[in-house]
C-alpha cells in the first residue's frame, strides 16, 4: 500500500515538474503556415496582383530559404521575450537571416506574436492589417517568393514570422550527386 501511494506522488511530481517548465509545443503548423500564404495570395488579388506566373505581377510562392530565414527568426522570438520585431538577439535582420539561407534578392518581414498557447489566422491578420506598414508588404505584388514559420511555447507565447522576397537570383541548393535510381546516403533502404 505504501509503495502505491510513493509511486502515485513520484508520477504527480513529475507532472507539476513538467508543467512548470516552458517548453515549445511540436505541434505540426503547417495548415497554418499554410493558411498565411493563402491569405496573403488573396490580400495579393485584391491589391491588383494578377497571379499570372512570369509576369510582375505573378503572385506569391513558398520558397524554402525564406521558410528557414523565417524559422530562425520565429525560434529567436520565440525564447527570447525582449524581442519584439524584426531584429534578432543578435542584431540581425531580416536580409541578414534571408542572406544568411541562401536567399540573394530583396527581402521583407512581418512578425506576429501572441500572449497565448495559440494563434489562429484571424488573429495573425488581424495583427498585420491593422499596421499600414504590414499591410503595404502583404499588398506588394513584387514579393513573389514567402516563407512562413510559427512556433507556440508553452502555456503562453505563439510566434508567427513571414519573410517577403522579390525574387532569388542565387542559384538553388544543390543536391549530393548520384547515380540515377540510388539512394542518397541518409536514406535507409526498405
Amino acid at each position: 500500500m505504501l509503495g502505491k501511494r510513493f509511486g502515485v506522488l513520484c508520477a504527480g511530481l513529475g507532472l507539476i515538474a513538467g508543467l512548470a517548465v516552458p517548453s515549445v509545443a511540436h505541434a505540426d503548423n503547417r495548415r497554418l503556415n499554410d493558411g498565411v500564404v493563402a491569405n496573403v495570395y488573396t490580400i495579393q488579388k485584391r491589391a491588383g496582383c494578377d497571379g499570372t506566373y512570369g509576369t510582375p505581377n505573378a503572385g506569391i510562392k513558398i520558397n524554402p530559404k525564406l521558410r528557414l530565414a523565417a524559422q530562425w527568426h520565429t525560434d529567436d522570438v520565440l525564447n527570447n521575450r525582449a524581442l519584439d520585431g524584426d531584429i534578432g538577439s543578435d542584431g540581425s535582420t531580416v536580409a541578414d537571416r534571408a542572406r544568411a539561407a541562401g536567399y540573394a534578392g530583396v527581402v521583407e518581414e512581418t512578425v506576429a506574436i501572441n500572449p497565448a498557447l495559440a494563434i489562429s489566422g484571424v488573429e495573425i491578420l488581424q495583427q498585420w492589417m491593422g499596421r499600414p506598414d504590414y499591410m503595404a508588404i502583404m499588398s506588394d505584388c513584387g514579393n513573389i517568393d514567402i516563407g512562413v514559420w510559427s512556433e507556440n511555447l508553452v502555456p503562453d507565447r505563439s510566434v508567427v514570422v513571414a519573410v517577403y522576397g522579390k525574387g532569388d537570383s542565387a542559384a538553388p541548393v544543390p543536391a549530393p550527386p548520384r547515380q540515377f535510381g540510388q539512394r542518397p546516403p541518409n536514406q535507409p533502404n526498405f
